[in-house]
Protein backbone atom coordinates (compact mmCIF):
# COMPACT_ATOMS: atom_id res chain seq x y z
CA UNK A 1 0.00 0.00 0.00
CA UNK A 2 1.36 3.41 -0.93
CA UNK A 3 0.91 6.41 1.28
CA UNK A 4 -0.14 9.68 -0.25
CA UNK A 5 1.30 12.94 0.99
CA UNK A 6 -0.57 14.56 3.88
CA UNK A 7 -3.31 16.99 2.90
CA UNK A 8 -1.29 19.88 4.34
CA UNK A 9 1.70 19.07 2.09
CA UNK A 10 2.90 21.83 -0.19
CA UNK A 11 2.52 21.41 -3.96
CA UNK A 12 6.26 20.72 -4.20
CA UNK A 13 6.04 18.00 -1.53
CA UNK A 14 3.14 16.41 -3.40
CA UNK A 15 4.97 16.62 -6.74
CA UNK A 16 8.04 14.96 -5.21
CA UNK A 17 6.08 12.22 -3.45
CA UNK A 18 7.16 8.63 -4.13
CA UNK A 19 4.05 7.95 -6.24
CA UNK A 20 4.66 10.92 -8.54
CA UNK A 21 8.38 10.24 -8.80
CA UNK A 22 7.70 6.60 -9.70
CA UNK A 23 5.31 7.66 -12.47
CA UNK A 24 7.70 10.37 -13.69
CA UNK A 25 10.51 7.81 -13.89
CA UNK A 26 8.28 5.45 -15.87
CA UNK A 27 7.35 8.25 -18.28
CA UNK A 28 11.02 9.22 -18.60
CA UNK A 29 12.02 5.62 -19.36
CA UNK A 30 9.35 5.07 -22.02
CA UNK A 31 9.44 8.49 -23.70
CA UNK A 32 13.22 8.82 -23.34
CA UNK A 33 13.79 5.42 -24.92
CA UNK A 34 11.54 6.24 -27.88
CA UNK A 35 13.18 9.64 -28.37
CA UNK A 36 16.67 8.12 -28.15
CA UNK A 37 15.76 5.59 -30.82
CA UNK A 38 14.39 8.36 -33.03
CA UNK A 39 17.33 10.71 -32.49
CA UNK A 40 20.28 8.32 -32.29
CA UNK A 41 18.91 4.98 -33.45
CA UNK A 42 20.79 5.03 -36.73
CA UNK A 43 24.08 5.72 -34.94
CA UNK A 44 23.35 2.97 -32.39
CA UNK A 45 22.50 0.41 -35.06
CA UNK A 46 25.52 1.20 -37.23
CA UNK A 47 27.95 1.06 -34.32
CA UNK A 48 28.89 4.71 -34.58
CA UNK A 49 29.52 6.73 -31.47
CA UNK A 50 26.59 8.22 -29.64
CA UNK A 51 26.52 11.24 -27.38
CA UNK A 52 26.14 10.14 -23.77
CA UNK A 53 25.18 13.71 -22.85
CA UNK A 54 22.31 13.62 -25.36
CA UNK A 55 21.16 10.24 -24.07
CA UNK A 56 21.04 11.48 -20.47
CA UNK A 57 19.36 14.72 -21.48
CA UNK A 58 16.76 12.82 -23.51
CA UNK A 59 15.74 10.93 -20.36
CA UNK A 60 15.86 14.01 -18.11
CA UNK A 61 13.51 16.14 -20.21
CA UNK A 62 10.42 13.88 -20.00
CA UNK A 63 11.12 13.30 -16.28
CA UNK A 64 11.17 17.04 -15.63
CA UNK A 65 8.10 17.68 -17.80
CA UNK A 66 6.13 14.95 -16.03
CA UNK A 67 7.17 16.18 -12.58
CA UNK A 68 6.40 19.79 -13.54
CA UNK A 69 2.94 18.71 -14.70
CA UNK A 70 2.31 17.06 -11.33
CA UNK A 71 3.56 20.15 -9.49
CA UNK A 72 1.42 22.53 -11.52
CA UNK A 73 -1.65 20.35 -10.95
CA UNK A 74 -0.91 20.09 -7.23
CA UNK A 75 -0.88 23.89 -7.07
CA UNK A 76 -4.46 23.96 -8.36
CA UNK A 77 -5.81 21.36 -5.94
CA UNK A 78 -6.88 22.75 -2.61
CA UNK A 79 -6.26 20.60 0.48
CA UNK A 80 -9.30 19.00 2.10
CA UNK A 81 -11.06 21.35 4.49
CA UNK A 82 -11.86 18.48 6.84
Amino acid sequence: MTRSPPSHATPLQRALSPQVLRKSLLVAFIVGSVLNLINQGDAMMSGQGVSVFKIVLTYCVPFLVSTYGAWSMARLIKPDAS
